[in-house]
């Protein structure tokens, strides 16, 4: 019988550099070697108690579909979590997704057709690339390097990338691998740009409130003019420690988009019930909580920093915001790199498994000397595996 192929795009969809190597950690851990996870963004910390709280006493018989924008009762939550920090969203302006991630595949695929361009400034979240794939939307790269601390490069070169096809500009901010805060004058100059040819910004704000050092992250919701033109795609995901409920939220002045990505919702039928109301106590209050988290992951940037420090031969810029840092490493293959960790070494049966940096960048070569780590441990866990990760460069370019 002749084999039947899947389709060009799902064969050409990359792989995520954050979990392709799973089954390597797995089969690791079952040889006995403990593994220190720093590939992921799955914060340790708890989930906020009235989160768990309303889950464990959600009162109906029945897990009823929910309206495919949202239930009301959550959406007046986000729509009051926005009022505090000064965004001008109303329940109209809102649609509630089953965590960030549908928001930007529903995002990209409301301002694109296929052919058509987004810019994103590499290196970028892994999935932005999957979610193109998807749609057949061609990425345009911007490239940042790590010795400018990630930061943009200037309007005549961002400008450079712009084409008849190009629909729209990414940006996460603070930045997803990066670490990076981009300065107001970085948000001003998108926001320009913008206006100025005409583009969707496509706003990825999952990390806004984690920033570090006393700053702030500037929105591009500050500058009305440019509402016509924004799309936010957030999630409670990090900000409250509730990866796993798939809570999002898109929000868009713009009526005419938020009613296109109605219709991709509606395909989707709804995000979980029981998800989208436990999420309500803590988007009604949640300032205590954040600061909390702020600090936590203030100190632990740190303790990360101070221990990197100490590894000869990695470059690196102290990460502002969000908690990942993408150091460069004295090695020459980031991706063998981290299976040579997961499959050939330990040190007092332990191990760390990095998300290799290649799978965040769209121009082939880059990413081939640096790796994300994600300081989601405990001090003194990231201490250890700092110190496996030194010990481990010398073990790997001693073969």
């Amino acid at each position: 019988m002749k084999t039947i192929s899947p389709s060009r795009r799902a064969l050409e969809a990359p792989a995520s550099a954050i979990r392709k190597l799973v089954p390597l950690a797995d089969a690791a851990k079952k040889r006995g070697i403990k593994v220190y996870h720093v590939n992921i963004g799955q914060p340790d910390l708890p989930t906020p108690a009235p989160v768990m709280k309303a889950i464990r006493e959600f009162p109906e018989k029945t897990l009823e579909y929910a309206p495919s924008a949202g239930i009301r009762e959550a959406l007046e939550a986000w729509e009051t979590f926005y009022r505090k920090k000064k965004f001008p969203f109303s329940v109209q302006d809102l649609l509630i997704t089953s965590g960030g991630s549908e928001g930007l595949i529903f995002a990209f695929f409301a301002v694109t057709d296929p052919g058509d361009e987004i810019i994103m400034f590499e290196p970028f979240y892994t999935s932005y690339a999957i979610i193109a794939a998807m749609g057949a939307i061609r990425i345009v790269p911007v490239t940042t390097q790590v010795e400018d601390g990630y930061h943009l490069p200037d309007k005549k070169t961002i400008e450079g990338a712009i084409t008849s096809k190009t629909r729209a500009i990414l940006v996460c901010n603070p930045n997803n691998p990066t670490g990076t805060l981009y300065r107001d004058e970085e948000v001003k100059l998108i926001k320009e740009i913008a206006l100025e040819r005409n583009l969707f910004i496509i706003s990825d704000e999952t990390y806004q409130e984690i920033v570090f050092d006393g700053r702030k992250a500037l929105p591009f919701v500050t500058f009305p003019e440019v509402l016509p033109n924004l799309i936010v795609a957030d999630s409670v995901s990090k900000r409250f420690n509730a990866c796993g409920a798939r809570v999002g939220c898109l929000a868009s002045k713009n009526a005419a988009v938020m009613a296109s990505i109605l219709k991709f919702a509606q395909a989707r039928l709804s995000v979980a019930t029981v998800d989208q109301l436990a999420m309500i106590p803590i988007l009604k209050n949640h300032r205590e909580y954040i600061n909390g988290i702020r600090k936590t992951y203030e100190a632990r940037r740190n303790t990360l920093v101070t221990a990197l420090s100490e590894i000869e031969g990695v470059t690196f810029r102290r990460p502002e915001g969000a908690f990942y840092l993408m150091p460069r490493l004295p090695i020459t293959d980031s991706d063998d790199f981290a299976r040579f960790l997961l499959e050939d070494y330990s040190d007092k049966g332990e191990t760390l498994m990095v998300a290799p940096a290649t799978g965040f960048y769209k121009t082939e070569g880059l990413g081939k000397s640096e790796i994300r780590i994600a300081y989601v441990l405990e001090q003194k866990k990231l201490v250890r595996a700092i110190a496996i990760l030194n010990a481990a460069i010398k073990a790997y370019n001693s073969r």
